[in-house]
């Protein structure tokens, strides 16, 4: 099992580095619209990356990185 911490950078160069600029801004404010007026430990984690990946999912609808 690859650990969590190594799963998390890679997502993250990822997300920093291949995400069109468009849709790292719309994910962004999607959740910073929920996240700054919480205490992060009040924050349904999974339901902030179900949002991202529908966001995600809608924007690269059929579009490849290769």
């Amino acid at each position: 099992m690859i650990p969590v911490e190594v799963e998390n950078r890679i997502a993250k160069y990822f997300f920093h580095n291949y995400l069109p600029g468009e849709i790292m801004w719309e994910v962004e404010e999607r959740l910073l619209e929920v996240c700054i007026w919480e205490d992060e430990k009040n924050l349904d984690h999974d339901e902030l990356v179900n949002w991202a990946l529908d966001i995600i999912s809608k924007q690269l609808d059929g579009k490849s990185f290769k």
